[in-house]
């Protein structure tokens, strides 16, 4: 399958060096909107909406995990960026790693939050058949669930609900296909070849895929930086925003040091 033109988003002085964020399954790039204006003090942020999700396209699956990166590689020549600081979440993360691998070349910087380089394949595809079966919506709540700490969903009922409808607003297709490439994914035999400087990020409380998930990334990429973040669940980027957005500065700028 060829690569998909993803819709994207722009921010930052455009000479800057750029930090592409990629988003978690059910999201879009939306959910970046907390880390983006300080990343785009001193670099040029591009967030892109993964396909199937937001309103890049949905093709007919079903996709690869190579398609994903495929996508990411025909955004970073429509930018112009021959290399790019790269942090994915979720199934962003699980992109991320795989262009890392794949793409070395392409890849300056690599963060991966509250990823998974082998995930429960049967919860994955069971979701794919609820989502055919009855659209993202009725899996809203109970994905939304695993987003965020239960006292922080509380806290913040507006948060809650936008991101219901993030999810509710996916293409069933494009979600369904998404899941399945979580399914069948296995990168352990990546991870020792991935050359890019990697901080991994993990939610303490992330039932969706839990530490011991981004403790095997963290141990399996050669130098990398291991950063639990608590309280926080499965989008640690939303419930721990300057912490997370901190870090995330942290490490790319020590490109420049």
């Amino acid at each position: 399958m060829s690569a998909v033109e993803v819709a994207f988003s722009e921010d930052g002085p455009v000479d800057a060096p750029v930090v592409v964020l990629s988003n978690s399954l059910g999201a879009t790039r939306g959910m970046w909107d907390p880390q983006v204006p300080a990343l785009a003090e001193r670099f040029r942020v591009v967030t892109y909406d993964t396909r199937g999700h937001g309103e890049s396209p949905a093709p007919a699956g079903p996709y690869t995990l190579d398609d994903l990166v495929d996508d990411v590689v025909a955004l970073l020549d429509r930018v112009g960026a021959r290399r790019a600081h790269v942090a994915g979440l979720s199934l962003g993360g699980m992109t991320a790693l795989r262009l890392a691998a794949r793409e070395p070349d392409r890849v300056h910087r690599l963060a991966v939050l509250c990823s998974s380089a082998k995930a429960d394949p049967q919860g994955f595809r069971d979701r794919a058949a609820a989502v055919r079966t009855g659209g993202t919506a009725p899996v809203a709540a109970t994905v939304v669930g695993r987003w965020l700490t239960p006292a922080y969903a509380a806290e913040h009922p507006d948060l809650v609900a936008r991101l219901e409808a993030m999810i509710a607003g996916a293409d069933d297709e494009g979600y369904a296909a998404c899941c399945e490439v979580v399914a069948g994914l296995d990168l352990r035999e990546d991870l020792s070849r991935i050359a890019a400087p990697t901080l991994v990020i993990s939610g303490a409380d992330d039932l969706a895929l839990p530490p011991e998930h981004q403790r095997l990334i963290a141990s399996g990429i050669p130098g990398a930086e291991f950063l639990s973040v608590s309280p926080g669940a499965h989008l640690a980027n939303l419930e721990r925003v300057s912490e997370v957005t901190g870090a995330l500065l942290a490490h790319v700028d020590g490109a420049g040091r």
